[in-house]
């Protein structure tokens, strides 16, 4: 599962183990949310990131499943706040930098760790619509020629 709700990300079956000592940052740059034109009834995707495009971390939670040999890992996501929920319900927690080395402790109790998940940087999102070709495989950075559908 990629996306784990703060709701219940210490008392949920599949993520309450990896939340007690396995949290990660995931690093980024943006990420991107899709909307509904209610014009064309197309989505249109929204590019989201910090003030100046500064690099960030989402919180995270990993995992190691021996049995498949896979180790993965989970976004924690929270009930957008403003500006998000002008695009979404939900948004990824982006941990505030002074929480990462007490997120990152394997010794954080998890009671500590959920109320680390308050210090987020979330409020300071910008955003701004970009091409639908950002969708694409195809896209390489240059706008995709318009198709014509018969």
């Amino acid at each position: 599962m990629f996306k784990a709700r703060i709701e219940t990300v210490d008392t949920a079956p599949a993520f309450r183990e990896a939340f007690k000592s396995k949290r990660c940052l995931i690093p980024a740059s943006a990420f991107y949310e899709w909307t509904l034109n209610e014009s064309d009834g197309k989505k249109d995707p929204w590019h989201i990131h910090l003030p100046g495009d500064t690099p960030f971390s989402f919180a995270g939670i990993w995992a190691r499943n021996d049995k498949l040999g896979v180790t993965s890992c989970s976004i924690v996501t929270m009930p957008a706040g403003e500006p998000m929920s002008k695009l979404h319900d939900r948004q990824p927690v982006i941990l505030d930098p002074t929480a990462y080395k007490e997120w990152l402790d394997p010794t954080t109790p998890s009671r500590s760790a959920k109320e680390l998940l308050k210090k987020n940087l979330d409020h300071q999102l910008e955003f701004h619509r970009v091409s639908r070709d950002v969708n694409s495989s195809k896209f390489t950075g240059k706008p995709l020629p318009e198709v014509n559908s018969q």
